[in-house]
């Protein structure tokens, strides 16, 4: 009984995530260009200002996603591939920039107007993403209080230069 428990507690996180991304999602609505606002620390992104994700759709039906961003006033792209983990009308996606290796990228909420969003992966990984380049502090404090509700410690937040 106890290693049920623990397997169940060990694999909750991951369910709990993989649960809440948004119904009704368009993806010809999020397709474009999207500016970070803030994130989680991640070695990948390491130093990086002036960070931006685009989405396009590939002829083959996957999207197309191309992060750039600026390294001590270098620009470095990633190049990567992300396709649907349920039905198409859900804000779960899974993305790879490693050849077989997909990530969750799962959308939590977003704009009616698609013009601000939050992406969580894991408690390690999380975006605000904005159509703009600047977000109202609102959107951003009602996103970083969305953060702690799903367990991240948003103390170790990064804001993104986009100036």
């Amino acid at each position: 009984m106890k290693k049920l428990l623990f397997f169940i507690l060990m694999f909750y996180p991951v369910y709990s995530f993989s649960q809440v991304g948004v119904k009704n999602f368009e993806l010809n609505r999020y397709l474009g260009k999207w500016y970070e606002i803030a994130r989680m620390p991640a070695g990948f992104e390491k130093d990086l200002t002036h960070v931006t994700a685009e989405y396009s759709l590939h002829k083959k039906g996957y999207v197309v996603v191309l992060n750039s961003g600026k390294k001590y006033g270098k620009l470095k792209v990633a190049k990567g591939k992300a396709k649907f983990a349920k039905e198409p009308t859900t804000g779960h996606l899974k993305v790879s920039f490693f050849g077989p290796f997909y990530g969750d990228y799962i959308i939590v909420d977003i704009d009616p107007d698609y013009q601000y969003v939050l992406v969580i992966s894991s408690k390690k990984y999380a975006w605000i993403l904005s159509r703009k380049p600047q977000l109202d502090k609102n959107i951003i404090d009602r996103y970083i209080n969305k953060m702690k509700e799903y367990g991240i410690n948003t103390e170790r937040l990064i804001f993104t230069e986009q100036s």
